[in-house]
């Protein structure tokens, strides 16, 4: 009788969430064409959990969608560094404990501690790039190009792509008019706003998600890019080129981060350590095209990534330019100039 109660007890035990075994089962919410199919299932093959993926355009439907599940449905998002200040604020966030993540030691230390997340607590760098100018060497002398103001230019008129993301945009016209990317100073979100509405008619579509055939085709000749978009769109079209304008660029950084409600943590963990294995990392940068704060992977990419300036990044570069950040109430303003630059008013 003693030995079938002690026997009882600890099948109890065993059968608690405390102690059982999560399912095999990953839920994960990313940025779309961002994971390669062949690293999920490669993950999937070696430790037999099975990777659900669903997909955004944006960090606001990400943010949006997690809120309102109450930081549940997901064990894994992607947000961009300005969005991890507002997801943590909304207490959406794990607390992450990095002793269950291998290969921490192979990022670029450049991509860590960013004034989004100190230390690191609550993410991990996946990717990371910048924002340029993308120019077709039919429209001008692309030695003369320099500035982010050089998109005012007569010879780009009616033929300028600007990003349908708002800081994307806004970052461009404060650079140009000499101010922070990140300002909060309504003057300069002011002034930003003027020197958009003055090249609004140069402007041929604002856009994020077929940037790369607009350049391809020609229907623009000058505008922003993200590195990736260039480098595909430099392959298809030899007379395009990136600049780095003198102002400096603009550097985006997309992370890991486990949302406080996720239901397989353990399982996040293992994926994101999966991730930071240098021959996964290379596999996600020759799928789509973007950096990788991961230096071990930058050692063996394919000659035509490691040699490209566009795919890695310059250190020079990188000092000279600024990641965005939460601008917080200040967001309104951006917001409503934002409407009227679209509107035209």
């Amino acid at each position: 009788m003693k030995k079938l109660l002690v026997a009882l007890v600890a099948l109890l035990i065993a059968a608690s969430p405390a102690f059982a075994e999560e399912a095999k089962e990953l839920n994960v919410f990313s940025w779309s064409e961002y994971i390669p199919q062949e690293v999920v299932n490669g993950f999937t093959k070696e430790t037999g959990i099975k990777v659900v993926l669903s997909t955004y355009e944006s960090n606001e439907a990400m943010y949006a969608k997690l809120k309102l599940l109450g930081a549940k449905g997901y064990d894994l998002v992607v947000p961009s560094g300005y969005f991890v200040e507002v997801m943590a604020q909304d207490n959406l966030l794990a607390k992450l404990d990095k002793s269950k993540i291998k290969g921490l030691g192979n990022l670029d230390p450049a991509s860590l501690n960013q004034p989004f997340d100190k230390g690191n607590a609550l993410t991990i760098p996946y990717m990371w790039g910048t924002v340029g100018l993308l120019v077709n060497k039919k429209a001008v002398d692309v030695s003369t190009i320099k500035s982010w103001k050089d998109l005012a230019r007569p010879e780009f008129k009616g033929r300028v792509l600007l990003s349908d993301d708002l800081r994307d945009t806004f970052g461009v016209g404060l650079k140009a008019c000499g101010y922070s990317i990140n300002s909060t100073n309504p003057d300069e979100i002011k002034a930003a706003y003027e020197w958009l509405k003055a090249l609004k008619p140069s402007v041929r579509v604002f856009d994020v998600t077929a940037t790369k055939q607009a350049f391809i085709s020609e229907e623009v000749v000058a505008g922003l890019a993200w590195n990736g978009d260039a480098f595909i769109a430099m392959q298809e079209n030899p007379d395009l080129e990136f600049i780095v304008p003198e102002e400096g660029m603009l550097i985006w950084l997309d992370n890991f981060a486990i949302p406080a409600g996720a239901e397989h943590k353990e399982n996040a963990y293992k994926f994101i350590s999966y991730l930071m294995r240098p021959e996964v990392a290379k596999l996600c940068v020759e799928e789509f095209n973007y950096s990788t704060p991961n230096k071990a992977a930058e050692k063996i990419l394919e000659p035509e990534y490691a040699e490209s300036k566009v795919i890695v990044l310059d250190p020079e570069e990188l000092a000279k330019g600024e990641v965005t950040v939460n601008v917080g109430k200040a967001r309104e303003l951006y917001e409503k100039y934002w409407e009227q630059l679209k509107a035209g008013d």
